[in-house]
């Protein structure tokens, strides 16, 4: 399962020009199977990729108690791969004190903040998020529902403000892959730390996309390919070729 998924990580960081030369890449670590599949693709096409580039790990503590980091850094000492964990108070902020009820924005924006300073401050130019294929579906799906327009993120994106590019390897990779690697390389997969796992509008439309398949086998290919055949900015590549693994 690694050399498929490293296959398709790769062809995305082609397609897009993910990686130049000299790049030192922060990897968003949060203990979920997604980012230890991106540490794991990315570990190890940088010993074969033609380009070359380093590697950090960079963790954003929540400030919860149950969020235990001993693995991941056992990990990452294991693999010799410079890792920081950054202790934030991002917990106490969005229940104690904003009291939200619905945190997840606000969460992901202190933390990509917090990520974006932390790895520039340890000299990396680009930062390495775990999002796959059914995270760029969901993120769709939500922005027409739930906004009224036709919008997800894009695989790389240039943030001017700071000055460092973000890129998402793992386009092209199904969810479905990610936990069969994750259980076939037993990963130290961190439990849930947040209350609001498992009850936002995302895993409303990743049941949603599920449900769908059952009456369109193709329904992600579908939904996939029109992504790439739109003007959704960041999409279009020189091969233009609308395959999905």
């Amino acid at each position: 399962m690694l050399q498929s998924i490293m296959g398709q990580t790769r062809r995305a960081l082609d397609d897009f020009n993910m990686i130049n030369n000299g790049d030192k890449i922060g990897i968003g670590l949060s203990g979920g199977k997604d980012s230890l599949t991106l540490l794991y693709s990315l570990y190890y096409l940088r010993k074969f990729y033609p380009k070359k580039f380093d590697i950090m790990a960079i963790t954003i503590h929540p400030g919860s108690e149950t969020f235990k980091t001993d693995k991941l850094m056992a990990l990452c000492k294991e693999l010799d791969i410079e890792y920081i964990v950054y202790h934030s108070d991002i917990a106490q902020v969005v229940f104690d004190i904003r009291k939200e009820k619905n945190p997840c924005s606000l969460c992901a924006n202190m933390r990509r903040g917090m990520l974006n300073s932390i790895a520039i401050e340890h000299g990396c130019n680009k930062i390495a998020l775990g999002h796959h294929s059914d995270d760029v579906m969901e993120t769709l799906l939500m922005s027409l529902f739930l906004n009224g327009k036709i919008y997800t993120f894009s695989p790389v994106t240039y943030l001017s403000r700071s000055d460092i590019t973000v890129i998402r390897p793992l386009i092209y990779v199904s969810e479905k892959d990610i936990r069969a690697l994750s259980r076939e390389k037993n990963f130290p997969v961190m439990g849930k730390c947040c209350p609001y796992d498992g009850f936002t509008k995302r895993e409303y439309m990743k049941d949603l996309i599920k449900d769908l398949k059952t009456d369109i086998p193709k329904v992600r290919e579908n939904i996939f390919g029109a992504i790439k055949r739109s003007d959704i900015p960041g999409w279009k590549t020189e091969k233009n070729d609308d395959k999905h693994d």
